[in-house]
C-alpha cells in the first residue's frame, strides 16, 4: 500500500476487481505451487490489504516494512518452505504457465536460484524466481546493504557461491512494458483489463498478440524505463512521482536534484543532526554543502531552539491575539542596528524583499528600483528581465523567466554589476527622479573595492534615494547582527532571513523610521506572519548564536575549508577560484567542463558519505575533524578531476548521472 511511486496500487479496482485479486487468481491455475502466501508489512495501511486477501480466502503474512528480506525469510520460516516462488504485486498479468514452466526447470536443474530475469526477455510485468531456503537463508545471515533488503534476492543473484539458471523467452520482449508502477502503468493495464473482460486468464501470449494488433492500447507508459525502480532509491522513486503532481518537482530551485546529481540525488531526507543527515533509507551523509540553503548555522536539530519551539507550541502557536515575542524581537534586532527604529516581520526570503520595495516605493512616491545581486522571485524583481531576459544571468542564477510578470513593469527594476560604480552614476544620472530605492546585497562572491559600499551610500543620500541591503544571506555570519556593521556602511532598511531561525521560518524587515512608516499608509499583512513559532525560534537562536559569538565559529570553519580546497587545487596544478564570504564559501574551475566536474564531484563525495558539491554554508557542527575527513575526502576526488582535467582519461566515461544544472531550467 504504500508504492513510492503509485501508492494503493494493489487495491486500484477494475472491472470491481482488485489488482491483488486478480493477481491472485491468475497464480491459482497453477499446477506446481503448493501454497499462496501475501508477505505484507505491519504497517497500518496494509490493514485494508490484509482484509482483501482474506476475504478471498488467501493467506497473509505481515513482517517488516523497511527489511523486506527478513519479511521474506520469517515468512518462508514460519510455513516451512523448501523452496520460494516469489512473485511481485506489481504483475498484474503474472501468467501461470510461465511459473510452472520456471518451477519445473528448477526443479530439473537442481539450482539455488532461477529466474526469467537475469537477463530479461520476457516483458517486464512477467517476473518469476524460484530459489531454495537453504540458499535463501545464508544470504539473510550476510550483512547487507538498505537496497539488498528491499529487493530481497539481490545476493542470489550475484554471488557466485549460488548456483543459478535463466529462462529465456524464444524472442526478446523485455522492452515491453506490462508491470504496474506508475500511472501510466496503470492505464495501460486498464485498457488490457477491459479488452478482455470479463475474462481474467488470458494467456501472456493473448496480450503479446493483442499488443501487435493494438500498439495504441499500450502506448501511455512506452516511455518509462523498465526496470528502473530497482536501480532508484526511495529519494529518486518520491521525486519522480513528485514532479508528475508538483510543478517543478518541488517548492524551491535550489533544492531541486537536478541542481546537484540528476536522477542520482537521494532528494529527500528522513531526519537531520548536527551537520548530518539521513535519507528515506536510513543512509547518512555529513552535510558539507547547503546546510538547508544557508539556514541551520546553529547546526540542524538544535536542542535549545527545538525545545523552545516545542514549549511554544503548547502554549498555542496561533490565536486571535498576537504573540509577544514578535515584540520582544523587534527590540533586540533595533538594538543590535543602532540606526535603526522599526521592524516588519515575514516568513520567507522572497516576501520581506517584497516588503521592502513595497517601503521604499511608498515613502518615496517612486518607482524605480536599481538592483545588485538575487533578491528572491516576485514580480519586482523579476521584471528586470523584460527589457533583457539575461539582466540577472549574473546576479546568482541565470535563465530567470518573467512568464506571467506584467509588461508594464518593465524599466521598473534595473540591475547593475557589483563594485562597477561608475555604471551605478551613470544609471543616477538617467533615472535620478524616478528612482525608489537602490537595493543590494552587501557582499556575496566578492569583496567591496575601492570603498564601493561607501560611495554607494553617499550617492544614496546626496540624491534623496533610499539605500536597501538584502541581508536575508549575508546576515548572522561574520557578525552579530548585519555583515554592514563590518564595512561600517549603514543603509535605511535592511532585511534578514535565512540564519534568524535557524531553520525555523522568519524573516525580518528593519529601517529607519521615516521609512518604516509607510507601511501604514500601504497596506502589508499577512495571517501567517503572526505565527509564534518563528519568533520564538529567532529569539532562542539570537541568544545562542551571541553565546558562543557564532559568527565567529563558522568563519573560522569556512576559512579552514578555503585554504584546504586552494591547498588541494594547487597541489593538482588545477585553475579554479574561490570565492564568497568565509562562511559561505564557493568555488569554480576555469575549465570548459567546469559543470561536469561538479557533477563528478558530487557524485564520488556521495559515494563516500557526503552531500558536497562546489559551495560550503558552513555550521558550527563543522568541528575540524570533521573537516579534515572532508578534505581527506575531497582530495582524492580532485585527484581524479586533475587525470580529466590533463587529458588522460575522459570524464564522460565515468559521469554515473547526467550533468547537473547551472540556473533554472524547465523540467519534465
Amino acid at each position: 500500500m504504500q508504492s513510492t511511486r503509485l501508492p494503493g496500487k494493489v487495491l486500484e479496482e477494475i472491472n470491481s476487481q482488485t489488482i491483488i485479486e486478480i493477481i491472485l487468481k491468475r497464480l491459482s491455475q497453477s499446477k506446481l505451487i503448493d501454497r499462496i502466501v501475501v508477505a505484507t508489512s505491519t504497517n497500518a495501511e496494509n490493514d485494508i490489504l490484509e482484509k482483501e486477501v482474506l476475504r478471498h480466502g488467501y493467506e497473509c503474512f505481515r513482517g517488516d516494512e523497511e527489511n523486506v528480506m527478513h519479511r521474506f525469510y520469517d515468512c518462508a520460516d514460519k510455513y516451512k518452505a523448501k523452496n520460494i516462488v516469489r512473485i511481485t504485486g506489481d504483475c498484474p498479468f503474472i501468467d501461470y504457465e510461465i511459473v510452472d514452466e520456471c518451477v519445473n526447470k528448477f526443479l530439473k536443474a537442481d539450482v539455488d536460484y532461477l529466474s526469467n530475469i537475469q537477463p530479461p526477455s520476457f516483458p517486464d510485468g512477467l517476473d518469476v524466481e524460484v530459489f531454495k531456503f537453504s540458499a535463501f537463508e545464508k544470504t539473510c545471515r550476510m550483512k547487507t546493504t538498505p537496497s539488498e533488503r528491499e529487493h530481497v534476492t539481490t545476493l542470489l543473484r550475484s554471488m557466485n557461491i549460488f548456483s543459478r539458471f535463466n529462462l529465456e523467452a524464444k524472442h526478446d520482449y523485455s522492452s515491453l512494458r506490462w508491470t504496474l508502477d506508475e500511472k501510466e502503468d496503470l492505464r495501460v493495464v486498464t485498457n488490457v483489463l477491459n479488452f478482455f473482460k470479463p475474462n481474467i486468464f488470458f494467456s501472456w501470449k493473448n496480450v503479446l498478440d493483442l499488443y501487435k494488433k493494438n500498439q495504441a492500447l499500450f502506448k501511455d507508459n512506452q516511455n518509462i524505463i523498465n526496470n528502473e525502480g530497482s536501480k532508484m532509491n526511495k529519494g529518486q522513486k518520491l521525486y519522480k512521482r513528485a514532479k508528475k503532481i508538483i510543478p517543478g518537482g518541488n517548492m524551491l530551485l535550489s533544492k531541486r536534484p537536478e541542481m546537484f546529481l540528476p536522477n542520482l540525488w537521494p532528494s529527500y531526507f528522513s531526519k537531520a543532526k548536527g551537520c548530518k543527515v539521513w535519507d528515506l533509507e536510513n543512509n547518512s551523509f555529513q552535510d558539507f554543502s547547503l546546510m538547508g540553503v544557508g539556514t541551520n548555522t546553529l547546526g540542524y536539530g538544535n536542542e535549545e531552539i527545538d525545545n523552545a519551539v516545542i514549549d511554544s507550541i503548547k502554549l498555542g502557536n496561533m490565536s486571535t491575539l498576537n504573540c509577544p515575542e514578535e515584540v520582544y524581537l523587534a527590540e533586540e534586532l533595533v538594538s543590535m542596528h543602532p540606526w535603526a527604529d522599526m521592524v516588519r516581520f515575514a516568513r520567507s526570503g522572497g516576501e520581506i524583499n517584497s516588503v521592502a520595495v513595497r517601503i521604499a516605493r511608498a515613502a518615496s512616491g517612486k518607482d524605480k528600483i536599481l538592483i545588485c545581486g538575487y533578491h528572491g522571485w516576485h514580480d519586482w524583481y523579476l521584471s528586470s528581465n523584460l527589457e533583457d531576459k539575461k539582466n540577472l544571468n549574473s546576479h546568482l542564477l541565470k535563465g530567470l523567466k518573467p512568464l506571467g510578470v506584467p509588461k508594464g513593469l518593465t524599466g521598473s527594476s534595473i540591475p547593475f554589476q557589483y563594485n562597477n560604480f561608475h555604471e551605478l552614476e551613470q544609471l543616477i544620472k538617467k533615472h535620478r527622479n524616478d528612482i525608489a530605492a537602490i537595493k543590494m546585497e552587501v557582499v556575496r562572491n566578492k569583496e567591496p573595492e575601492d570603498d564601493f559600499l561607501k560611495k554607494v551610500r553617499d550617492i544614496c543620500s546626496l540624491n534623496n534615494i533610499i539605500l536597501i541591503f538584502d541581508e536575508c544571506t549575508s546576515g548572522f555570519r561574520e557578525c552579530y547582527g548585519g555583515i554592514h556593521k563590518k564595512y561600517e556602511v549603514e543603509p535605511d532598511i535592511a532585511i534578514f532571513g535565512k540564519a534568524l531561525g535557524n531553520g525555523y521560518a522568519i524573516t525580518a524587515c528593519i529601517g529607519k523610521a521615516k521609512y518604516m512608516n509607510a507601511c501604514q499608509d500601504t497596506f502589508i499583512s499577512s495571517t501567517f506572519w503572526t505565527e509564534r513559532i518563528g519568533y520564538v525560534a529567532a529569539l532562542k537562536t539570537l541568544e545562542v548564536m551571541k553565546r558562543l559569538n557564532s559568527w565567529s565559529l563558522i568563519t573560522t570553519a569556512g576559512n579552514k575549508i578555503r585554504k584546504g580546497w586552494i591547498d588541494i587545487f594547487s597541489k593538482n596544478d588545477l585553475d579554479a577560484e574561490v570565492s564568497g564570504i568565509s562562511a559561505l564559501s564557493s568555488f569554480a574551475f576555469s575549465s570548459k567542463d567546469n559543470l561536469k566536474y561538479k557533477t563528478f564531484i558530487t557524485q564520488e563525495m556521495l559515494k563516500r558519505g557526503y552531500l558536497a558539491t562546489n559551495s560550503v554554508y558552513s555550521c558550527i557542527d563543522h568541528s575540524d575533524k570533521k573537516i579534515q575527513n572532508y578534505l581527506k575526502n575531497f582530495e582524492e576526488v580532485i585527484t581524479e578531476i586533475k587525470q580529466f582535467d590533463s587529458g588522460a582519461k575522459s570524464i564522460d566515461n565515468y559521469l554515473d548521472s547526467e550533468i547537473c544544472h547551472s540556473g533554472f531550467e524547465r523540467l519534465n
